[in-house]
């Protein structure tokens, strides 16, 4: 079971937010998509939307969100003011969306993002935005999932038949910071020895079996942990 950063009754506020903000920004500021994608996803906002930031989530309208992104990644604020709409817009749905997709899984905006594409996100819209929320939570889960497979610990770990909280427990080390690794949102390879070395003891491999490759780590870093 997936830990959120934040609780279920602030997701509607926080979709509603970043949907207004994505509308905002392409249709009332006209800045291409996908370069609102890339500046959301450099900005702090991101972070603290992710994070669970009350002052984020439930204190700021899409419009404060979209002109914090901008101030903070190019310096300069929009001119353009709010414009009434009626309805939901393509860009609404695709922020809305992502936003509930990100709270869902608990990953990264900026990981999300490497996966999806904003014109892939385009291309969504029509067949997915009258659908049920988690049906596009499950399409892009499995894309994301497949792009980032398996941390080694995650494989050993379901061989070896033992949840999570088990080996939280056994290993002692915070079941958080074993969701983390498996997410690759906290990096394995710079782990303490002595918690790589109890975690290795309780699903009977080595602490070498634990470390992710250096095609996704730097090699450097891996070897300094050790020396």
């Amino acid at each position: 079971m997936e830990i959120r950063a934040y609780p279920e009754i602030y997701l509607s506020k926080a979709r509603g937010a970043l949907g207004d903000a994505f509308d905002y920004a392409v249709n009332t500021c006209h800045i291409p998509g996908s370069t609102f994608v890339k500046l959301f996803t450099a900005s702090s906002v991101s972070r603290r939307l992710e994070n669970g930031e009350s002052a984020f989530l439930a204190g700021k309208s899409g419009i404060e969100l979209a002109v914090d992104v901008l101030l903070e990644t190019t310096g300069g604020q929009p001119e353009a003011g709010p414009q009434e709409h009626f309805g939901r817009s393509r860009e609404y749905w695709i922020g809305w969306a992502v936003c509930y997709y990100q709270w869902y899984s608990a990953r990264r905006y900026s990981d999300i993002f490497k996966v999806i594409s904003y014109k892939d996100l385009e291309m969504m819209y029509d067949t997915l935005h009258e659908a049920d929320i988690t049906k596009f939570a499950e399409i892009v889960d499995e894309r994301v999932r497949e792009h980032f497979k398996d941390t080694s610990l995650k494989r050993i770990r379901t061989f070896y038949g033992c949840t999570q909280a088990e080996l939280a427990k056994r290993a002692g080390v915070s079941l958080r910071s074993i969701q983390m690794y498996e997410q690759r949102k906290k990096d394995i390879n710079k782990a303490s020895v002595g918690a790589l070395y109890r975690i290795s003891r309780v699903l009977g491999c080595s602490i070498e079996d634990l470390i992710e490759p250096p095609s996704s780590h730097n090699p450097l870093e891996v070897r300094r942990n050790f020396v």
